[in-house]
This record gives structure tokens, sequence and C-alpha cells, in this order.
């Protein structure tokens, strides 16, 4: 018994301690906008609104696949479709021409548990109202620093520049691709800065000035492109909450959805804080974060450096290794006996 409950101590301590390290304002419970009606949908991983329409995608097992759902039933009313299928979709953004939002999404083909993806992929899909079967634009992506897991891509707003954020347990990194995508070669990814830890997804609001990261209970709200962190607060609990997005209707409120069959959309307003925190300084203030990323832009962290909000993280892992060792030597002492 004293040999089990040290191996689940090891294991839970290091999210212990870095969910209690991020301070967080409570968010309402959260409205159900709709719910998907669509059987198909089961494993919903990352959402998008394009074109007045919740877009989304199933994650790792699924066929080369994009869902087009009415936000007012819940009906999928389009899937796009395309070969061959992918080895592990996360994520969903919506994407640009020429500055203005189109009828298209890029598909993040980034999943990579193991970390032993030599590259990942992105796809350029379009989204509409009926089923379609294309042959979407494919990039090769490549981190700078060696293979990531990833669930989350977004699009600077009005730019089309893909920005991705790891999935890592004691923090992950925010990472940038070239401005322009070049098929049939390596596009790399340079990272930029320490991210929430454990990000399922993210996206931008529609000032480009902020971007918010969900993981599977909390989210936090940056600048760009400082990427400075301005608030953090709760989600409402979800089976695996996968999806974030920011209500077109209300930048005010972001929109999530989970895992599991036939699950509701929630719309969350963010926190008073949070939102005041957002609010642009008055043009006498002496703005810091510029969103061109001018002279005058909050300088991007070393993912190098890891910052107080690390450090809780790093501490709850070395403790889980402290306890995760004591369990085996626990265990060979037994044997021996």
């Amino acid at each position: 018994m004293l040999l089990r409950a040290l191996v689940t101590a090891a294991v839970a301590l290091p999210f212990a301690a870095g969910a209690a390290a991020t301070p967080a304002s409570t968010a309402e419970e959260g409205t159900e906008v709709v719910s998907f009606t669509d059987p198909d949908i089961v494993e919903s991983s990352g959402l998008a609104v394009v074109g007045g329409r919740f877009v989304t995608v199933n994650d790792s097992g699924d066929s080369g696949r994009v869902f087009a759902v009415d936000p007012a039933t819940g009906d999928t009313v389009g899937v796009t479709s395309w070969t061959p299928d992918p080895v592990d979709v996360e994520a969903v953004a919506p994407a640009y021409v020429d500055g203005e939002a189109a009828s298209e999404v890029w598909v993040g083909d980034i999943g990579d548990n193991r970390a032993v993806r030599d590259s990942v992929e992105v796809l350029r899909v379009p989204v509409g109202w009926e089923d379609a079967t294309v042959e979407p634009a494919r990039y090769e992506l490549q981190y700078a620093d060696g293979p990531r897991d990833a669930e989350s891509v977004l699009v600077v707003p009005g730019t089309d520049q893909l920005l991705v954020v790891s999935k890592g347990v004691l923090g992950g990194s925010f990472y940038a691709a070239p401005e322009q995508l070049v098929a049939g070669q390596v596009n790399v990814l340079e990272p930029l800065a320490p991210a929430l830890g454990v990000a399922t997804d993210a996206a931008f609001f529609p000032d480009g000035r902020h971007l918010v990261v969900r993981n599977y209970g909390a989210a936090a709200v940056y600048t760009y492109p400082g990427l400075t962190e301005v608030g953090s607060f709760d989600l409402p609990e979800q089976p695996q909450g996968e999806g974030i997005a920011v209500d077109p209707d209300d930048p005010g409120a972001v929109l999530l959805t989970t895992e599991g069959p036939r699950t509701p959309v929630l719309r969350v307003a963010l926190p008073a804080d949070v939102s005041a925190a957002m609010a642009p300084e008055s043009p006498d203030a002496g703005s810091t974060d510029t969103p061109d990323g001018g002279a005058d832009a909050d300088p991007a962290v070393d993912p190098a450096d890891d910052g107080p909000g690390w450090l809780p993280w790093i501490v709850g892992g070395a403790g889980g290794v402290v306890l995760l060792v004591l369990a085996v030597t626990l265990a060979r002492g037994s044997r021996r006996s």
C-alpha cells in the first residue's frame, strides 16, 4: 500500500504544485451555447469560428476531416475531407487571405506524445456548408530545438503567421513559424517565450494585441508580441477540455469545447480583472507592447529563463522524482526480503 501511495504521489505532485502556483481568477461556470449533435464528433480537439460557423476536428485516430457546425442548432452542415490520413491532428485555427478572414482553416497535425516526430505538418483546408473532398496545401514544420508535443496552433490576425504552443508538463513554449510558409521544404519553428503548462488550445483576440491559452483547468491571457502574461482564470470543469476560441460577437468572452460525444460548447465571460488588464493604455501612457513588434514592443522572454512561474512546476517535478526513486528503492528492498 505504501508503495502504491508513493507512486501515485510522484505522478500527481508536479501537477498539484504547478496548479497551486498559478494564481487564477474564478470564471463563471459557463453558459451552454449549443451541443454538437453529430455522433462523429467524439474527440473535439480545437475550435475556430469561421464565417459564422464553429469548426472543429477530432484528435488522433480520426481520418483527415474538419467539421463545420451550425452554432444555432449544433448540427454538422459540412465535412471537408482529405487523404492520406494525418498522424495526429490536434488543432484548428482561422486562416487569412490578404489580411481578411478566409473560408479556410489551418489544421495542425502536430500531436507527438512521445516527442519522436522529426517534423510535423499543418494543412490549409477550405470549409463550407456542404461535404467536400479536397487536396489541401501542406507545410512541414520542424522545431529549432528538437521534437515537441503540441496541441495548439493560432494565427496572428491579418497576417496568417502561425504560432504553435508546445504542451510541456513543466511549462510549454510559444514558437513562431516563418511569416511565409514554403511548401516542399522544412519551415523552422523558432522558440519565443514560456507558455502555460499542458496547453491544449489557444486563440488570438480580435485586437491582435492579446491571445489566450488554455489547459484542462485554466486559461492565461498574454500580450502580443511581448508574450507577457496579464492574467489567468479558472475554466469550468469539462471531461477533457481541448478547444478554445474568442467569441466573435463578444471579445470579452471565450468559447470552450471538450472531448466526448454530443458535448456542449460553453461561453465563458472573462473575469473583470483580466478584461481590465487587457484594456488599451491611454495614448500618453507610453504603450510598451505594440502589435507590429517595433522598438517599443515587450522583449520576448528567453524560454531558457524559467522565471517565477516555472519554479513551482520544477520543484513539484523534482519532488515527484524523489518520491519515485524512493518507491523503486522500497520495491527492490521488498523483493530482496
